[in-house]
């Protein structure tokens, strides 16, 4: 029983204890909320004299060390941070702890003894690689990237394996803008996992935005591709750099390496044919397309770039004002030879559709085009998309004819058979303009707020645009009499009526019926002299718009323009330096900046053929 009294005794004083004991055994959780709000509320005296209480408690390092340490280098109480920094080392020499007082010495101004103090503590801790990238993400947060960088490299060098913290270094090199460092690291990365390629372009496509940086990669690349000819990550690269810098030449040039090298399918160079040819690169596009005919012969490529080829063909003679007949009837040749030999591949319909469309806007053969599109729409076994392509065309032969009625007709079937798809928003855009051409401004405006929210880029910015031009107008003129007559003209563009177009646009400017409106007639204008060959007419309405309408969204369309009639029409090229030196100039945010840049470079000669290649 005494015994049993002992022991309670015993019990009771041991609890007693603790709970006497327990707040020097915690956090003081109030006082460190109490600082932090100090802290947050740019109170530094109150907040470091809060923290500095609080130190005596060695539980409440951990949550106020990042803070009281910031504090104190912030007002430059070197002095209290180097003995707070070695109070807490003797007590827990942890290793963060340690960097901390490499921060202090760089802080204080130190920079001999911070140099000598962190050689020593990446020598002493080298070995152990998981501490070594602690330091450099605790060096980093501190904006010491050299520091960081010089840790993971002597790790790297320790071990002997030169991929280790590949995207480590490559992000520090970024942040120092170690810009051939970082790419050397990145392409080292990709190297080793292949998979990750596209991400890497991604990285790149971010991080190079200037032309000089491009360049940079490029030169790294073609030196590791000729140390790596059998390297298709390096080739592969190299080809996407070129397309980056808009150089069609030099990623076909690449590209038909790669293809004579690796035989892939599909081809680089048929890739390379469909991008130059959206971007207007005819010539690179012929001969990319030429390529996988002579080298790819008994695979599917081959009547993708046979086809791309008279289409590549079809778009210089486009773009060849005044458009010239005969060319056009050798294209129209072409397209029916094709669909002759391929008269059982669903590829030869887009050929009839190209032709139909050949016949009614350059020949004015309006039922020559109806006949072979109506024959299509009714052809067995042809698919839904097909037909609804050919409605849309059919349709728009129709407006040609000034049927607008068999149009929207045709245009409606499309929208209802495929709705919510890419073809079913062009029937939509289409029933919009129509509707604008013929002044119902309202209705087309219904048509347009759908489409903006369309899941093509283009379409969506085809609505956006023709629904500011009515909401600019109507704000001009309520009633939408000069915006009518505006549309008016627009449609027998569209018609190719060019002569009945030009005539009225000459009476809308001698009425001078609304300002709002002005430059937008001045472009028409300009496109309508191209149109029938006058270049030097077209570049003086052009230059209007600049003068008149230097800070609106024309003029920079219009100083391109300008260039692309010296280079591609007239064929001067010393002006269209001039011109495309001018525009860069002036208008450097322009979505045509890009385009211009390259062109420039390629009439300067900058795309010129590398050795070996």
């Amino acid at each position: 029983m005494i015994l049993m009294k002992l022991y309670l005794y015993n019990l009771i004083n041991t609890i007693t204890l603790v709970i006497m004991f327990i707040p020097a055994l915690s956090q003081d959780t109030q006082e460190i909320a109490i600082a932090n709000e100090y802290y947050l509320n740019g109170k530094k005296e109150e907040a470091i004299e809060a923290y500095k209480s609080l130190t005596k408690n060695p539980l409440n390092i951990p949550l106020i060390h990042s803070n009281y340490l910031n504090l104190l280098l912030v007002t430059s109480k070197y002095k209290q941070a180097e003995d707070y920094l070695e109070k807490i080392i003797k007590r827990d020499n942890r290793f963060t702890y340690q960097l901390d007082l490499g921060v202090l010495l760089v802080k204080s101004g130190d920079l001999v003894k911070a140099n000598k103090y962190f050689l020593s503590l990446f020598k002493n801790n080298v070995a152990d690689v998981y501490k070594m990238k602690i330091a450099a993400e605790h060096l980093s947060g501190y904006g010491l990237y050299d520091y960081a960088t010089t840790a993971l490299l002597q790790a790297r060098q320790t071990t002997g394996n030169p991929i280790l913290f590949i995207l480590e270094l490559a992000n520090l090199y970024r942040l120092q803008n170690r810009k051939e460092e970082m790419v050397s690291e990145y392409l080292n990365y990709v190297t080793q996992t292949p998979a990750n390629t596209t991400y890497v372009k991604n990285i790149l496509q971010v991080l190079l935005t200037k032309s000089e940086e491009l360049k940079t990669l490029e030169n790294v690349l073609y030196q590791r591709v000729q140390e790596n000819p059998q390297s298709e990550t390096y080739a592969d690269l190299l080809i996407w750099v070129n397309l980056q810098e808009k150089n069609f030449y030099g990623a076909f040039i690449q590209a038909r390496a790669y293809d004579k090298r690796f035989k892939r399918e599909p081809p680089k160079t048929m890739e390379i044919g469909q991008i130059a040819l959206s971007n207007k690169d005819y010539e690179i596009a012929i001969k990319s397309f030429g390529f996988v005919i002579k080298e790819y012969p008994e695979t599917e490529n081959l009547l993708s770039a046979r086809l791309g080829i008279i289409k590549a063909q079809e778009a210089k003679v486009k773009k060849s004002f005044p458009v010239n007949r005969d060319s056009v009837k050798y294209l129209i040749g072409e397209y029916g030879l094709f669909q002759q030999q391929y008269a059982r591949q669903p590829i030869a319909n887009e050929a009839l559709i190209n032709e139909a469309m050949l016949y009614a806007y350059y020949l004015n053969e309006n039922d020559s085009a109806s006949h072979l599109l109506t024959r299509l729409i009714k052809k067995p076994q042809v698919s839904n998309q097909t037909i609804a392509q050919a409605k849309i065309n059919l349709g728009d032969i129709y407006l040609l004819k000034g049927e607008p009625w068999e149009s929207t007709l045709l245009y409606s079937q499309v929208e209802k058979a495929q709705h919510e798809s890419p073809l079913g928003y062009e029937a939509k855009l289409r029933n919009a303009k129509l509707w604008y051409f013929n002044g119902d401004f309202k209705l087309a405006e219904e048509h347009l707020d759908i489409l903006k929210q369309a899941t093509s880029r283009e379409i969506a910015n085809d609505a956006m645009e023709l629904s500011m031009r009515i909401k600019e107008n109507i704000t001009f003129d309520t009633t939408g009499t000069a915006l009518k007559e505006y549309a008016a003209i627009e449609l027998l563009v569209y018609q190719n009526k060019i002569d009945d177009a030009l005539d009225k646009v000459q009476h809308f400017k001698s009425t001078k019926a609304s300002p709002g409106i002005t430059d937008d007639v001045y472009w028409l204008e300009a496109n309508l002299w191209m149109k029938k060959g006058k270049f030097e007419e077209a570049i003086t309405v052009l230059q209007k718009i600049i003068d008149e309408y230097g800070n609106d969204i024309l003029a920079d369309d219009a100083s391109f323009l300008q260039a692309d009639i010296y280079e591609n029409q007239i064929k001067n090229k010393e002006k269209a330096m001039d011109k495309y030196r001018d525009f860069l100039t002036r208008y450097p945010g322009s979505v045509y900046a890009a385009e211009a840049r390259k062109r420039y470079r390629v009439l300067r000669g900058d795309f010129e053929e590398k050795p070996n290649q």
